[in-house]
């Protein structure tokens, strides 16, 4: 695939691997992106997961041809962009390896090889002439490891932008972006929010015309779209208004009283609301809810005096990716010693700017009406 007259891709879809990340559903499976800068100086920039290794390889003989490559650069050390590095040392003795001092810190261990003298350590602001082409070097460390580099090409004005702008879903299914990039950016990226700032910041100094992702598509229109989205999720900013209920329900008590708050919201408001069964929707398409929607309910039973386990596990996600910045209230349930709402309450209040609205409702095994009394006033309060 043609990027530019001389910049190619050469990067492979798996559409066999079930769990990115080992935790992650991807039902369209995932891209590993790699690309080649043709001019007086070749750029090979990243390789790919060893489970796409031969046909990477094919791709990258194919650009190739007879001619070998200057340089490796390498934007980000993770085993999904990684696993070509000892090819192409061993393939092309003369390849120099471009990376930041952290990678070259962290290389050996991901590889066994010393290639100690084939490093070619760039920093902050550093260029790299290729003729027709320059490279200019901009770090982004914890976006989202600690080693990782983007690179501007500023005569196609190209951003190589490692993990930053990603998305699940191989280049060949017909999906929408926001959706599988924000599940993305919010599992993957979303603790590190300040440090997506920054590297935002250092971007809107650049005159950018194509982003380059190791993951998902080359965006190469309405870049503002993809740049503002970024912005919004890294400033932890609401996406839209909406309410996300989060709920467990053990023998389906709590079940009914999510199901009447669903009425009284719908009675009160057009605003979306999104119903997650703890128990049984994917996590990570839970979590990108939660940021996306500026209130959310959780409803939750109290289990062996403590939490449902997957009302904890919900919660500790939140925490992890930094949740912040938003509306909850809580709705309890327990047959004879409630304690979900205490422990969901205190949980909550570890994270930034949360505010807990008012009132609590307490379910002790089924719904009454002086619960259903309780759930519109925390509509009214919520709204």
């Amino acid at each position: 695939m043609e990027i530019t007259k001389n910049v190619k891709y050469i990067g492979v879809n798996d559409k066999t691997l079930d769990l990115f990340e080992s935790q992650y559903v991807i039902p369209n499976g995932v891209s590993y992106n790699s690309y080649v800068i043709l001019d007086e100086k070749i750029v090979v920039c990243d390789t790919v997961d060893k489970r796409a290794i031969l046909e990477w390889e094919k791709n990258l003989s194919d650009v190739l041809g007879d001619k070998k490559p200057d340089y490796l650069l390498v934007s980000h050390l993770e085993p999904d962009h990684s696993a070509g590095i000892i090819l192409i040392a061993e393939k092309y003795p003369d390849t120099k390896i471009i990376l930041s001092e952290r990678a070259a810190n962290m290389l050996p261990q991901f590889i066994d090889n010393d290639l100690s003298d084939r490093l070619v350590i760039v920093k902050e602001g550093d260029e790299l002439d290729l003729g027709e082409h320059k490279l200019h070097f901009v770090m982004a460390p914890m976006v989202h490891w600690p080693e990782v580099m983007f690179t501007y090409e500023s005569t196609d004005k190209i951003l190589f932008s490692a993990d930053g702008f990603g998305k699940f879903g191989s280049l060949d299914t017909d999906e929408d972006w926001d959706c599988e990039a924000r599940r993305y950016y919010f599992n993957i990226v979303g603790k590190y929010g300040a440090q997506v700032q920054a590297i935002l910041k250092k971007a809107s100094n650049l005159d950018i015309k194509i982003i380059c992702p190791l993951h998902g598509p080359v965006l190469t229109e309405n870049l503002e779209h993809y740049i503002n989205k970024y912005d919004i999720w890294s400033s932890y900013k609401p996406e839209n208004e909406g309410i996300l209920i989060a709920y467990n329900s053990i023998h389906g008590n709590t079940e009914k009283a999510v199901e009447k708050l669903v009425e009284l919201i719908k009675e009160k408001t057009d605003q979306k609301v999104v119903v997650s069964d703890l128990a049984r929707e994917d996590m990570a398409e839970v979590i990108e809810d939660a940021f996306r929607y500026d209130k959310m309910i959780i409803a939750a039973p109290t289990h062996d005096a403590g939490l449902f386990p997957m009302t904890e596990k919900f919660l500790n996600h939140l925490k992890h990716k930094n949740y912040q910045n938003r509306k909850v209230a809580i709705i309890e349930n327990g047959s004879w010693a409630p304690m979900a709402g205490k422990l969901i309450k205190e949980a909550l209040t570890q994270m930034k700017d949360i505010t807990i609205i008012e009132p609590m409702v307490t379910i002790k095994t089924r719904m009454t009406k002086e619960n259903v009394e309780q759930m519109k006033e925390l509509v009214k309060n919520i709204l």
